[in-house]
């Protein structure tokens, strides 16, 4: 069916019934393969910039397995978050080039000459060691987009004067994760320092009336300074996806959009 489809676009183009961007916009949303329990999505990349990223958690060692596989067949980096350190064993296993990153629970497995093109700007910020795994969660994914990430851990509210000390760090970056529980303070102060958007991640971390993180959340959600934009609780993948988004598109980008009714080429992540 899919490969009946993707002939008839292509043999549209080759009457010139379609141009090459509207060829381009019908294959966008071909084809995925059944895999039974999923849908894996293999032009994911053509619509978003980058391949369908894999939620490990809940997931079997043998349906994570059968994924990778798919994944990798098409040559493309493959990234599982919220693995277990057991099953990423399974993974690696038949994947030696996998590598697994035990803090952020997330397991990378790039092809051969892989290199991330490494664009300056972004800045994860993580409030206390406790937040790290989520902060790491963030970096990596902006990483296997192709940015370059600047890591600042540990400057939590309770001593100051630790932010202060990479001012510059701060300042550069065109956009910046902050990462934080108990009362979820930290991304109001960086705001208010920087002019560059600041993405809050809210953790789980923090004594009983933390509420799980939803404390933390509240408090970003109702911060005073502007430029602030939340994600949910522990969720560091998307914090690191928005910062890759907003990191890989050029200046100017919307007005350029708006004149030419194009999309723009970038490299984006989308999450299953």
């Amino acid at each position: 069916m899919e490969k009946q489809r993707i002939l008839a676009v292509l043999r549209s183009l080759k009457r010139g019934d379609l141009g090459p961007e509207e060829a381009l916009r019908e294959l966008r949303f071909l084809p995925f393969e059944d895999l039974g329990f999923a849908k894996v999505d293999h032009h994911r990349h053509l619509r978003r910039g980058f391949p369908e990223v894999v939620f490990g958690q809940g997931k079997s060692g043998r349906q994570i397995l059968c994924i990778v596989r798919s994944l990798r067949a098409r040559g493309s980096p493959v990234m599982v978050t919220r693995i277990s350190s057991g099953i990423s064993r399974q993974v690696r296993a038949t994947h030696p080039r996998a590598v697994y990153h035990p803090e952020a629970r997330t397991l990378v497995l790039t092809p051969p000459g892989w290199r991330s093109e490494g664009f300056p700007g972004i800045a994860v910020v993580a409030a206390g060691t406790s937040d790290v795994p989520v902060a790491e969660e963030a970096a990596l994914t902006a990483e296997l987009m192709g940015n370059q990430v600047e890591r600042i851990y540990d400057v939590g509210v309770a001593g100051l004067h630790r932010l202060l000390a990479y001012r510059n760090t701060l300042h550069s970056a065109r956009v910046l994760v902050v990462v934080a529980g108990m009362e979820g303070a930290l991304p109001s102060v960086v705001a208010g320092l920087v002019e560059a958007p600041v993405i809050a991640v809210p953790t789980s971390v923090g004594y009983g009336a933390s509420f799980g993180g939803l404390t933390a959340l509240l408090g970003m959600l109702n911060s005073c300074a502007g430029g602030v934009l939340t994600v949910n609780i522990d969720n560091g993948f998307g914090a690191g996806y928005s910062a890759g988004l907003i990191n890989l598109m050029p200046p100017g980008t919307r007005l350029r959009r708006k004149r030419t009714g194009r999309v723009p080429s970038g490299r984006a992540i989308s999450k299953s």
